[in-house]
């Protein structure tokens, strides 16, 4: 099967292309539920779920479905066009994604940190494991709050560019483009070229971004690039912001987007 708009290869019962995100079928309107309206009265606005495909098997918990997590983190790196379209259609809850999803990254990302900076060391120099406990909370803490930041941002610029304002979308949209940069944390344990290996992998979440905006917003293939920098822009002013804010929280430590690789 090929797409009408793109003429790709489409999987048999695909609903969307994988390539820019078109229904596939004749009637798009049977495919893709309408969403509610944003400002807080609608399920969607509001976290709750929104008709569509089932939760996926990590939504429950991480305990009962790590092989669930293992396998969306593994197709949103890897396969990031057709693992956008099955996102799309979960009625996943932000409260679920952050208890199975987003919190479980988070962690990882904070305890490679602490690993680094008071386990192995960086030259000479290590912080005291207390210190790097505390340095990893807050860093786990302000991470949360920070993706939920970049979600609402998303779903801010949706009309900009030409799609649909839905809150739940948005947090789905930034909590999975995070999974390259999230995972990438563990090149922190390689010294200076773990640095390089930490960029690829923030570039390759920034592609990931660009391929999941059309699908889960809903805004025009054709606007995604405008739509992915300007969430760029905007996600770099939240990391400042939040970077002050961990310095004064933790003034003996540097701000938390520096990673233990890049001091000297």
């Amino acid at each position: 099967m090929l797409c009408p708009k793109c003429n790709q290869p489409v999987a048999d019962g695909a609903r969307f292309c994988g390539s820019c995100g078109e229904p596939i079928g004749a009637n798009p309107d049977a495919t893709r539920p309408p969403r509610g309206p944003v400002g807080g009265a609608g399920a969607t606005s509001s976290g709750g779920a929104a008709p569509g495909g089932s939760s996926p098997a990590w939504a429950g918990g991480l305990g009962a479905a790590a092989p669930g997590l293992i396998g969306r983190i593994k197709n949103i790196i890897l396969t990031p066009r057709t693992e956008w379209p099955v996102i799309e259609t979960e009625p996943t809850t932000i409260a679920q994604l952050y208890k199975g999803y987003v919190i479980p990254l988070a962690a990882f990302v904070a305890l490679m940190s602490f690993v680094r900076i008071s386990v192995i060391g960086i030259g000479f120099w290590r912080m005291p494991v207390l210190s790097g406990l505390a340095y990893a909370l807050v860093r786990f803490v302000l991470g949360l709050l920070a993706l939920y930041v970049v979600g609402w941002v998303i779903d801010m610029l949706a009309p900009t560019f030409s799609g649909q304002r839905d809150r739940r979308q948005a947090v789905k949209t930034a909590a999975y483009a995070f999974t390259p940069g999230a995972i990438g944390a563990v090149f922190v344990l390689l010294g200076g070229i773990g640095a390089l290996l930490q960029l690829a992998a923030a570039i390759w979440g920034i592609y990931v971004l660009y391929l999941g905006l059309p699908v889960l917003m809903r805004s025009p293939p054709e606007k995604a690039a405008g739509y992915t920098a300007a969430v760029i822009v905007c996600v770099i002013l939240v990391f400042v912001v939040f970077g002050i804010i961990f310095s004064v929280v933790n003034p003996n430590t540097p701000p938390w987007w520096i990673t233990p690789s890049s001091m000297r």
